[in-house]
């Protein structure tokens, strides 16, 4: 696949002077106090990026709970984003994508044995969480780079590696949210959406623009997909392989409401030659509109052999929307994706998280 230059309009440019000041002066008031920036007693990871867009947090906040959760008791807060309510949210079973947000309603349904919660208010978010659950041992924060009311002990810091941060310009021109040097409050960078193909140079290279500090940790990780996953598993579809697609005579529907589809349809070309596309914008939610426009798409493919598919988080938005006919349930799935750390990583990157928490749990 080839990667994907950072688009930058430059004639935004001097907009984008004017907001680096701003946002540099406002982390500047972090660093010398005047803003206040509270620690916790709780071990606290931040899981954020330095750009608008998708690089892939929530994949690795999951990751972050699945390997935790085996010793620790896990808390996730997120912001909620384009929840339908306001304050803090704890998830329950009563809890929808409108309440607290379509990613944290998937974290909440694959580990129901983590607590998540929802609320602007990081700092906010934390003292509630404590209070509840006074049991908790480390709290992850989803998206929270930018927060910096509060002081996480770990900064995991993401950059998409087809849009590498050190070729790309503050917003409006580009989509950095703060400048480049912002990336040294990190003590560990994933380079994600790495190709599995990447090499001991690539690498290299890339550590080399990335100019990390001594105490900075750099690891790359990649994308691997699951099985193909009925999004309405009660009118009897069975779980299927990606290998089990016709590669010639199946045609898929992808429907995504997500920042970029362009490594997905890459890697999906492997299994199917006719792949139609239907866009929506990311954390999208499907009104009447939308399920008549998918329905149209869906029934102008021709021949039998089609299926719908979207993404795990366009699954659980899908799963609440009460217009879809029998016709368009009996063939949505959805592909979940998990991370896989490159260069033999994964027991360093696992080390270093177990080595933080259990060295700075709480004594009881």
């Amino acid at each position: 696949m080839k990667e994907e230059s950072p688009k930058i309009t430059k004639s935004l440019l001097p907009l984008s002077f004017l907001f680096g000041i701003a946002v540099s002066t406002r982390n500047k008031l972090f660093d010398w106090g005047i803003l206040p920036s509270e620690s916790f007693e709780v071990p606290v990871i931040c899981v954020g990026n330095l750009t608008v867009g998708g690089t892939g947090k929530t994949p690795h906040t999951e990751y972050l709970v699945s390997i935790l959760s085996k010793k620790f008791k896990v808390a996730v807060l997120s912001r909620g984003y384009k929840r339908k309510t306001s304050g803090f949210v704890l998830a329950d079973d009563k809890a929808g994508v409108r309440e607290i947000g379509d990613e944290p309603y998937q974290i909440k349904k694959k580990f129901p044995q983590a607590i998540v919660a929802v609320c602007e208010s990081r700092r906010v978010g934390i003292h509630k969480l404590l209070e509840i659950h006074p049991e908790i041992d480390v709290v992850l924060l989803d998206d929270a780079f930018q927060h910096r009311y509060v002081k996480p002990g770990l900064s995991i810091l993401l950059m998409d590696y087809n849009r590498k941060i050190y070729e790309d310009k503050l917003l409006p021109a580009g989509r950095l949210r703060e400048p480049l040097w912002s990336k040294e409050r990190a003590n560990i960078m994933i380079v994600t959406k790495s190709p599995s193909t990447t090499k001991p140079m690539d690498i290299r290279i890339i550590s080399k623009y990335l100019t990390l500090r001594p105490h900075q940790q750099l690891f790359f990780s990649s994308i691997d997909y699951g099985k193909l996953h009925p999004v309405f598993p009660e009118r009897g579809n069975q779980i299927r392989e990606l290998t089990n697609i016709d590669k010639k005579k199946e045609a898929i529907l992808l429907v995504t409401g997500i920042a970029s589809t362009k490594k997905l349809i890459a890697d999906l070309e492997q299994y199917a030659e006719n792949i139609v596309e239907l866009n929506f914008p990311d954390h999208h939610n499907f009104d009447k509109k939308d399920i008549a426009i998918i329905e149209q798409k869906f029934h102008q493919i021709h021949g039998d052999k089609k299926i719908i598919l979207v993404t795990e988080k366009d699954a659980v938005r899908l799963q609440q929307t009460p217009m879809l006919s029998e016709s368009l349930k009996q063939n949505m799935y959805y592909l979940p994706i998990e991370v896989t750390f490159l260069d033999n990583k994964t027991e360093e990157f696992n080390t270093k998280i177990y080595d933080y928490v259990r060295n700075n749990r709480r004594k009881r």
